[in-house]
């Protein structure tokens, strides 16, 4: 369980470390998955430099298309890596499992799917909402 069932009331030391430990193990995974995409990329720009010899412009456009994809894959892992610290930091400062725009307590269930979850399920529809 990542946030305790009752709301108004504080979660124990022992809840915020099971907490802590299952958003950092997340935030770890992203950070290695990041060093192993930048790792790729790197590869793919060597090969790229180095495999340019009679390239036509079919040839040119996908090679400007893989490295995007790495480029879009980077900026997501990355997001994603903010979003787990951002937790962190709000477990920290005891508002982890709780709305930023109307401060209700975020469903157990939603935090359980989507552990770095700011907004309550109202919150978030309401912003896609204007954001469309």
């Amino acid at each position: 369980m990542l946030v305790h069932d009752t709301a108004g009331t504080a979660r124990t030391t022992a809840e915020a470390d099971q907490i802590r430990t299952s958003l950092r193990a997340r935030y770890d995974e992203l950070s290695a998955e990041y060093e192993q995409a930048v790792a790729q990329s790197q590869v793919l720009r060597l090969v790229e430099v180095g495999d340019t010899a009679g390239d036509d412009q079919a040839d040119s456009g996908t090679k400007t298309a893989e490295r995007d994809t790495a480029q879009s894959l980077l900026r997501t892992i990355l997001d994603r890596r903010a979003q787990f610290e951002h937790a962190l930091t709000r477990l920290d400062e005891g508002t982890y499992g709780f709305c930023e725009g109307c401060t209700a307590p975020i469903p157990v269930e939603r935090l359980e799917i989507y552990p770095s979850a700011t907004a309550c399920v109202t919150c978030k529809q309401n912003r896609e909402r204007r954001a469309a």
